[in-house]
């Protein structure tokens, strides 16, 4: 089960070597069975973490009962430590997951980036939750494709499982653009309590490329840009070659 010495957690660990030859290492432990983040709170936080400082405009908790953002909460050390850096510099990130080993010379912001994002699915933000699932086969650097490909999977899983509870499942991937609206408003919400910091680019530009590719995943499902996806599919609907050519859009009408 886990990897961390306790079959209860699993964790994911972040590794950045910075220019000048300094490392940075961050430990996101999960409970197994919830995938939720486990860990003690820093005791003494910021401001910026209350719940009504920059609050969310979908956001709902009410701060008599969660005075903190719990994503605030858990963003703390990660702000601290990357807050005067610049984005776009270059940096090494080494990410161990399981019994899995990525490493990656990329941008300061794309790394913090994939490690942004699973604290936010992790910390038990309302909304962020129903993302959590993927934290199960987190795949740091995504391409958008794979981001695509791995958000809809995840959402269809969870319509089967809803259908097997008896439930209506959304096959046809309504609710998806609704939570991928859902999202986007809380990166907005997190990058203006970012902006509120007047850090240095890093974590912000992070949590806007985060935002940038949910855009364009709910631009990819109301196009035809996802025919591609279908063609790859033939095989398992004895389709052949009869789909060349046809929109996605019209082959639903």
């Amino acid at each position: 089960m886990g990897d961390s010495g306790d079959e209860k957690t699993l964790s994911y660990r972040y590794t950045f070597l910075l220019g000048d030859g300094t490392k940075r290492r961050f430990e996101v432990k999960v409970d197994y069975g919830t995938l939720g983040m486990v860990g003690t709170a820093p005791a003494d936080l910021p401001e910026w973490t209350r719940l009504e400082f920059c609050k969310c405009d979908n956001c709902p908790l009410d701060p008599r009962v969660h005075p903190r953002c719990p994503v605030a909460v858990n963003m703390v050390d990660l702000i601290e430590h990357f807050r005067h850096l610049e984005g776009s510099d270059a940096v090494d990130v080494e990410v161990e997951v399981r019994n899995r080993h990525y490493t990656a010379r990329t941008t300061l912001q794309k790394g913090i980036g994939a490690l942004i994002g699973l604290v936010m699915v992790t910390s038990g933000c309302p909304i962020m939750n129903r993302l959590r699932p993927m934290v199960d086969t987190h795949l740091p650097f995504m391409t958008i494709e794979e981001s695509t490909y791995r958000i809809i999977s995840m959402y269809l899983t969870a319509q089967h499982f809803i259908k097997a509870r008896g439930g209506t499942p959304d096959w046809d991937l309504q609710g998806l653009l609704d939570l991928l609206a859902q999202t986007h408003r809380v990166n907005v919400g997190f990058t203006q309590r970012l902006r509120s910091l007047r850090i240095r680019d890093a974590s912000l530009n992070a949590v806007v490329n985060l935002n940038a590719s949910s855009d364009f995943i709910s631009i990819a499902m109301e196009s035809n840009w996802l025919e591609r996806f279908e063609k790859i599919f033939v095989d398992h609907a004895g389709w052949g070659d009869s789909i060349e050519g046809i929109p996605l859009r019209k082959q639903r009408e």
